[in-house]
């Protein structure tokens, strides 16, 4: 009869009826760890609910956004920061407001150079132990606990993403994109990967494997709009925001949509 005890290093199971151990660390680890009493998931399901909800209010106001995703690793004289530098201030001359991570590196990049041209910015920070403190940059600013709620507010107000080198952060933002617009659950957003040296590789992978093996088609991988050029960048967000979705400029606001409706200080809507 075969050895039921684990091998070593291999976690078990609590038996029926016992509590699993409690990890420790930050609550989110906890909550993430598998079933936990009810009382304890049901507060958290609404401290989750609470930080949705200041994030709706906190952000109701910013108007129609890009958002620019890249790594917290850059420092400002690199090419990469400068990239980005370049097109905050690009995309914040075209009306958008300028959404990041509100972290340093790229994100600070993005949303510095929208401020160099008196442009909007946002940022949506994370909690982290490292690396994550919010850039000087930000007009709106809210920190999140959880990364799931933070990718909702990234994606819910923009009209189109674009990619700068990243960690596996920015990958897995840049794949929640590709994926919700292939499975509509947001509109055909621009998807612009800046750094062609940086994601051609990755996009050959895909191409050689995942098309290859059938599990995306050649037209899922055309979502994907690598370029060097932020001018080409903006150019291509800035016509597909006129064609495809109807917004005009300077202010990017839909026609014929009545005016942005007033802050109400009971709803928590401060800020400009």
């Amino acid at each position: 009869m075969p050895d039921a005890t684990p091998p070593t290093g291999t976690p078990s199971l609590p038996a029926p009826g016992e509590s699993p151990p409690t990890p420790d660390g930050p609550p989110e680890i906890k909550f993430l760890s598998g079933p936990q009493p009810r009382g304890y998931e049901l507060r958290r399901a609404f401290r989750i609910f609470f930080e949705l909800l200041r994030g709706f209010r906190a952000l109701h106001f910013v108007g129609p956004c890009v958002t620019v995703f890249g790594s917290a690793r850059f420092g400002e004289d690199h090419r990469y920061y400068k990239q980005a530098r370049e097109l905050g201030a690009l995309l914040a001359k075209d009306g958008f407001t300028v959404m990041t991570g509100g972290g340093p590196g790229i994100m600070e990049a993005a949303n510095r150079g929208a401020k160099d041209v008196g442009g909007r910015t946002a940022g949506c920070n994370i909690e982290l132990p490292f690396e994550q403190e919010p850039n000087a940059y930000l007009d709106t600013m809210v920190t999140f606990k959880h990364f799931y709620v933070r990718k909702v507010m990234l994606v819910k107000y923009s009209y189109a993403f674009v990619i700068m080198p990243g960690g596996f952060g920015t990958a897995d933002e840049m794949f929640e994109a590709a994926t919700l617009i292939q499975t509509g659950k947001i509109q055909g957003f621009p998807l612009v990967l800046i750094g062609r040296e940086f994601w051609t590789p990755l996009i050959e992978a895909m191409r050689s494997t995942m098309v290859a093996e059938a599990t995306i088609t050649p037209a899922d991988l055309a979502l994907f709009h690598v370029t060097d050029s932020v001018e080409e960048a903006a150019s291509l967000i800035h016509e597909a925001a006129l064609t495809r979705f109807g917004l005009k400029y300077p202010t990017a606001h839909p026609p014929g949509t009545p005016p942005a409706p007033k802050r109400r200080w009971w709803l928590g809507e401060f800020g400009r």
